[in-house]
């Protein structure tokens, strides 16, 4: 039985960060694109947030998901990352400055969730890793999703 996308942006953007690079079909990419779905994935950990935030951000625009010189696109992205951090810190976006650290696996997918295109395209971005003390083995799982309109 073959997993298949669908339109909900989110749902992509879970199952590629949760799924990881490596394991993803090629005919599950093959159908977002097929969908008219971007989309990027990605590893980042550190103990600051900002580190984080660029790290997806950098990943977006070197595959396109957004255009630079637009800037509503780039605010939509971030509105993303941080509801999606919300998730993993739980609602405390807080890490170096109580000695908090992440290792995260990240998924950004950009498409239209709605059957009619006037609505316009989503983004979403979904994080999933370990969250605690920075002393290797002492994390715990996390998760989070953000979705904004562009």
């Amino acid at each position: 039985m073959s997993i298949k996308p669908d339109n909900k942006i989110g749902k992509n953007a879970m199952y590629l960060a949760l799924t990881g690079k490596d394991d993803i079909p090629k005919s599950y990419l093959e159908g977002l694109e097929e969908l008219g779905m971007c989309y990027c994935q990605g590893k980042t950990g550190s103990m600051d947030i900002h580190k984080i935030v660029a790290a997806i951000e950098t990943a977006s625009r070197k595959n396109c998901l957004i255009r630079t010189d637009v800037y509503r696109e780039t605010h939509a992205l971030y509105h993303a990352i941080m509801e999606a951090l919300h998730g993993v810190t739980r609602g405390q976006i807080q890490l170096g400055t109580v000695l908090r650290s992440v290792g995260l696996n990240f998924a950004v997918v950009r498409g239209n969730p709605y059957d009619d295109n006037n609505e316009g395209d989503w983004i979403a971005v979904a994080l999933y890793g370990t969250i605690g003390a920075p002393v290797k083995g002492r994390e715990h799982e996390a998760i989070g999703l953000g979705i904004n309109h562009i």
